[in-house]
């Protein structure tokens, strides 16, 4: 998807600031069968694994492309007319593949009949959990645009009571949902296993709570449950045009990021990759934090701590505060930058507290802590996404757990 498709779909606080920390160029800004599973290396493919891996192609290309006959879905991913017709056939009946009519240009002979993903008729559940004071959630079709929004109020909850607003959001939006829903998607705070348990989420009071498998169960639709930055950083690839080397920090109740290397997302050993917010920056000690400790990222960049800042003193105070806790993130995002090589950094969250003195903050102490001949291109700059960019990662996540397309 195009960065001009992104804007279209996405509302809220929509705005993007480049800052580049060198002196390089300007850089461009329950029908559905689920079709997860691995191959091993040398291992013996069996025909459901293969015809798994072909409707995924066929899906991918439709995804893209909308609009290719049969025959130009053989051409492109480079099955037999016999298979394509197969595949298509079995996807129609299953309304997921529409046939969208004759071919304009078509030559004289039998005119090619063009096909598309059904995108608007099946839908998606995304869940973002990591604003201090709400919820937000929305219903999208296929294509990520947004049909339904809610929101349930969530401050100073925790625990059990957390769940059930998670509950109770989609409660409200399963029950607006127009169309089937293929996935619920949902980006929560903290470290998130692979199996969507939420192992840790200080500032929601979560401890092992295995969320994924909660909604799941309780719904009966398939549910993905990922780190909030993960799925930030997932939705900025697809949606917002980020490059294959990039860290997406995620600014809301916590402080998190998103690592992405050579177009993959980066979990690290015990899925923690990116969880910058519970490192201790400095030696000058520093508030208490939700973790124990004293002086970690969030207590200098978390939204409450900024949204005070914001509420005290007068406008140079202010910007002195935010520049500060720029300078803070800077200091964290150095070693990173400089150990990965990144081309990119994007900042996700409250863009009337992050662009400007904080950005500007940041990228004087990147480029002051890194050496320029080797990171001088770095791009550092707001998303364009606004504050759907983690229920949009959330679509990606459905669409590659549950069809095989991104």
């Amino acid at each position: 998807m195009t960065t001009k498709d992104a804007q279209r779909r996405s509302s809220g606080d929509t705005a993007e600031t480049v800052v580049r920390t060198g002196q390089g160029s300007a850089a461009a800004p329950q029908r559905i069968k689920a079709l997860a599973g691995a191959v091993r290396p040398g291992a013996r493919v069996r025909p459901e694994t293969a015809r798994r891996h072909n409707r995924a192609l066929v899906l991918q290309a439709l995804y893209r492309a909308e609009g290719l006959s049969r025959a130009d879905l053989a051409r492109e991913v480079g099955l037999t007319r016999v298979t394509i017709s197969d595949l298509v056939s079995d996807l129609i009946q299953e309304d997921l593949v529409i046939e969208l009519g004759l071919r304009p240009d078509a030559r004289p002979g039998k005119p090619a009949t063009l096909l598309d993903i059904n995108r608007e008729g099946f839908t998606i559940v995304g869940l973002d959990l990591s604003n201090n004071s709400v919820f937000r959630g929305v219903v999208t079709d296929l294509d990520g645009s947004v049909v339904e929004r809610a929101e349930v109020s969530v401050r100073d909850m925790t625990g059990v009571d957390a769940v059930n607003a998670v509950y109770t959001l989609l409660d409200d939006l399963l029950a607006r949902a127009s169309a089937p829903v293929v996935g619920i998607g949902i980006g929560s705070p903290g470290i998130v296993d692979l199996d969507g348990t939420v192992v840790s989420a200080p500032n929601l009071g979560w401890s092992d709570v295995p969320l994924q498998q909660l909604v799941s169960e309780r719904y009966k639709v398939p549910a993905q449950v990922a780190n909030d930055a993960n799925m930030a950083a997932q939705g900025e690839r697809s949606f917002g045009g980020a490059g294959t080397d990039m860290m997406l920090v995620r600014i809301g109740r916590g402080v998190g990021s998103g690592v992405v290397v050579g177009g993959h997302l980066v979990y690290g050993s015990g899925f923690a990759a990116g969880e910058i917010g519970h490192v201790v920056v400095g030696t000058d000690g520093g508030d208490l934090c939700a973790c124990g400790k004293r002086g970690c990222l969030e207590t200098w960049l978390s939204s409450p701590r900024l949204e005070a800042a914001a509420a005290e003193g007068d406008d140079a105070a202010r910007e002195a505060t935010l520049r500060e806790a720029g300078e803070r993130l800077g200091i964290s995002l150095a070693p990173v930058v400089a150990a990965l090589n990144l081309g990119e950094v994007i900042l996700a969250g409250p863009h009337n507290l992050l662009a400007g003195p904080l950005l500007e903050g940041t990228s004087e102490t990147l480029r002051t802590r890194t050496m320029a001949e080797l990171h001088g291109d770095l791009t550092l700059r707001m998303t364009a996404l606004g504050r759907d960019i983690v229920v949009l990662g959330a679509v990606v996540m459905v669409l590659t757990g549950q069809l095989g397309v991104s």
